[in-house]
This record gives structure tokens, sequence and C-alpha cells, in this order.
């Protein structure tokens, strides 16, 4: 890829028009000052003090906002909150990058997924995380509150030109992204051939049909408990992508960690990553990766070209500590020179 290529695809990002559809959930950072702990008087266990509070979109709202960081102006937020002050907190966030959170339901009888993260201010790095504390909905979805989801879809679908499916909740049926739901995307999917439906999922992303689909490496062969360290060869990965593609009816990108992404089209295709020095952060890379790549597609790029781009684009989140970071596009260029020097040969 040129520069002057980059620009070209960059420069179609703020009108591009995209819906994401899934579960959004709110991440709570507090910033914890252990100088100022102190004893609670009725327990005498240590009371950790909050000097600080950040709060941003998170799950599908992770996408959405690095979306609008890369220049996307027309989002569509559509998915399910509780009746509470984590959907207040949600909605602003969400107001605050420019995406419309009309096709957000509230419901009370669910709670807005929260995930809420003590940490220690003093260390930016991963070392000063604390035990994170999740707040998930652990019974099925209320039909009506489905219903709803796929009426604002069907509404938006003529208008927008990618749909972006994030399936975060792992229990069964439990988000907003549940077994019915996937048959009905899928059917979307095929209606729609103009509009790219991309998904991701935690826990099925083997199960979508019709539509572009995001396996990290062990997924992509059905590989699962892998060991630490454990790591796909390429060469299997390429012998085995075919099939995938066909079951699915769709392109697949296999993320590959720090090595990068590997595409199907139009024959596997591996795209090395950007190589970067010192502490990372990797929560919400995979987000970034879909930002970018979704953006790049839209806008006419390949899916070479589109996978280069969501690894330029990671490189620049991952760095981003104690926080999930975002890419701007004025950063974008710099990423590209970095990675032509590195990939010369």
């Amino acid at each position: 890829m040129t520069p002057q290529r980059l620009a070209e695809l960059i420069t179609s990002f703020p009108s591009r028009q995209i819906a994401v559809v899934g579960d959004f959930f709110l991440d709570k950072y507090l910033e914890v000052d252990h100088a100022l702990d102190e004893p609670s008087f009725e327990t005498g266990l240590n009371a950790n003090q909050v000097a600080a509070i950040r709060r941003f979109a998170g799950a599908a709202g992770t996408v959405v906002n690095n979306l609008a960081a890369l220049g996307c102006r027309t989002l569509h937020a559509i998915g399910a909150v509780g009746d509470d002050g984590e959907a207040f907190d949600l909605r602003h966030c969400l107001h605050k990058v420019g995406c419309s959170t009309e096709g957000l339901v509230t419901c009370g009888e669910i709670m807005t997924p929260t995930y809420l993260k003590p940490r220690d201010m003093r260390e930016p790095s991963l070392a000063g995380e604390h035990e994170r504390y999740d707040t998930k909905n652990r019974s099925p979805m209320p039909r009506t509150v489905l219903d709803q989801v796929l009426a604002t879809l069907d509404r938006l679908l003529p208008d927008v030109e990618a749909v972006i499916v994030l399936d975060q909740v792992v229990e069964d049926d439990c988000g907003v992204i549940t077994a019915a739901m996937r048959t009905a995307l899928a059917e979307r999917a095929r209606r729609y051939p103009s509009v790219l439906f991309w998904a991701d999922s935690r826990k099925h992303i083997r199960t979508f049909r019709n539509m572009l689909i995001k396996p990290n490496q062990f997924e992509a062969v059905g590989h699962a408990n892998p060991l630490p360290d454990e790591r796909i060869e390429l060469e299997r990965l390429k012998a085995e992508l075919p099939a995938l593609r066909a079951i699915t009816q769709a392109p697949v990108v296999v993320t590959l960690g720090d090595r990068g992404l590997m595409v199907s089209e139009p024959v596997p295709t591996f795209v090395p990553a950007v190589r970067v020095e010192g502490p990372i952060d990797p929560t919400g890379a995979g987000d970034s990766v879909t930002a970018g790549m979704v953006l790049s597609l839209i806008s006419g790029g390949t899916m070479p070209e589109a996978a280069l781009i969501g690894n330029l684009v990671a490189s620049i989140t991952v760095q981003q500590l104690a926080t999930t970071g975002v890419a701007r596009p004025n950063e974008l260029p710099p990423r590209l020179e970095l990675w032509r020097t590195q990939h010369s040969r």
C-alpha cells in the first residue's frame, strides 16, 4: 500500500454509515489512590479510596469509539440496556462520540452490562489493574427486546453500508445476539448483499452465516483450549481457511495476535502486523481491527488493504495503557511508513 492509497481510503471514512448491533457495556474505571486508603471502622478491612472515575462505552461501544475516532460520522447503536444509572452513563458516552442511541432498547427486566475496573492510579501499566467486577444478565433476553432490536435494524438497513455484530455475552441467549438473532441476522445478510455484515463473537463465531466473521487463530481451525503461548502455523491456516469460508458463505478474517491477520479473499493471505516496542495493553485491540477494516472495506479497499489498515489501527491502540484506546486518521500514515520499513524485504 502506498501513502496515496491510504490517504484515498481515509478521506472516505467520514461519509460512511454504519450500524453496530449487539452487546453494549459500560466500562467504568475507578482510579484508586492507595495513599488515601483507610480502615473501615465497622469491619477493619481496608477501604480503597476512589479519587476519580472514568466512563467509556465498552464491548460493542468500543467498536463505536474506534469508528468515531477514525472519522465515521453516521453511527447507530442497536442493543438493549436496563432502566438504571449505568444506562444513562452509557448513552452519554455514545452521544459524546456522535453515535445515535435511538436503537438502544430500555428494559426494566435487565441490568445494563457493566465492567467495573478498579485500578491503582499510580501504576499506568496492566500491573495497576485490580480484579474486575462484571455486571451481566444471566437469564434469557426477553423476546420483546429482541423484536424491537430487529425492528430498528430493519428500519436502518436500507440506509447503512455496514452492520457490525458484536456478540460479547458468553452465556447462551443472555445477551442481544441469541441463537434466534443469529438466524435472523443471517437472513437479513442474504437479503441485503450490498451491505457488509461483519460478526465478532466471544463464543459462537463459527455459527454465523452469510456474513464476514473474525475468529482468532484457534477458532478458525476448531481448536479448543489452546495451551499458553501456543499458536497455529500459517500453512495450516491457509489450508483450512477455504473450508471455513465455505461453511459461513462469506469471507473470513483471522486474528493472529502480534503476528497480524490472515484474510480469505481472494485467496488466504497473511498480512503481518506492525512491530511495536515497550509496554502494551491489548484491551480492545480486536475491536480496533474491526473498525479499521470495516471502514476500509466499505470505502472500496480490498481485503488485504483493509487488513493492513486494521493492523495499523491496532498497533496504535495497544500502546494506550489503562484504557481501550483509539486511533486517529493522522496517526495512520506514520504507522504505514513504519510497517513498510519493517516489511520491505
